[in-house]
């Protein structure tokens, strides 16, 4: 059955390893998931809006201009973000820290991959705000339990963005802009209620609607 792609949850999958991109890519289509991919955090930094200065390297500017990420070269809107621990210049734990930092992007959900089972590094990444941590090969069953860090993480930025809006009201509320708009509202009004009033009290609004035979009484 096929699935609006409007209505879709849209997962941002990081790895540095083609083989297991394309597994997971395949995975979470099956899942029904939108999906785009990166095959470095700091492709995914640059995808998601964040330069990093590693950026301006030879080595990275070659890998930026992949051809499975041509067409995206923009900053996109996801959902979540599930990305492989180990990987050259910047690990999955690295890219977790900067999208935990930043202000836009900090109620993304995170979820690591790894196929060494260090609990030392499980737990640093939990701690550091990762959802989840999954060892390779991830399995189908790994992505279905993504949805309810999908749901949560879609709360959460609906939450902001209601917060965002209420701030930016009081914020024009303050500034005067409300009130001036509210105010030129009632003038159009009033100016609309007296041009009803003149039209109504017009000579031809009093002139009778029927003529006088018709209203004669008869003798």
């Amino acid at each position: 059955m096929a699935v609006d792609r409007e209505t879709q949850f849209h997962v941002l999958a990081v790895d540095d390893s083609l083989i297991d991109r394309k597994l997971i890519e395949r995975l979470l289509k099956v899942s029904s998931y939108q999906v785009t991919t990166a095959e470095s955090g700091i492709k995914a930094l640059e995808l998601l809006g964040l330069r990093d200065e590693q950026s301006s390297s030879p080595s990275s500017s070659s890998s930026s201009s992949s051809s499975s990420l041509s067409t995206n070269q923009q900053e996109i809107e996801v959902n979540l973000i599930i990305t492989d621990y180990c990987m050259p210049e910047m690990t999955g734990y690295d890219l977790l820290k900067r999208v935990k930092a930043s202000s836009s992007l900090k109620d993304i959900p995170v979820v690591i991959m790894s196929s060494e089972n260090v609990p030392s590094r499980i737990d640093r990444c939990l701690e550091e705000g990762a959802e989840e941590f999954f060892l390779k090969p991830v399995k189908l069953s790994d992505m279905n339990r993504l949805r309810s860090h999908l749901l949560k993480g879609k709360s959460q930025v609906q939450e902001n963005e209601i917060q965002q809006n209420q701030d930016d009201h009081k914020l024009k509320e303050d500034n005067g802009e409300i009130s001036s708009s509210n105010s030129l509202n009632c003038k159009d009004s009033k100016r609309k209620s007296r041009e009803i009033e003149e039209e109504l009290s017009s000579p031809e609004r009093k002139r009778q609607r029927f003529p006088s035979s018709s209203l004669a009484v008869e003798s």
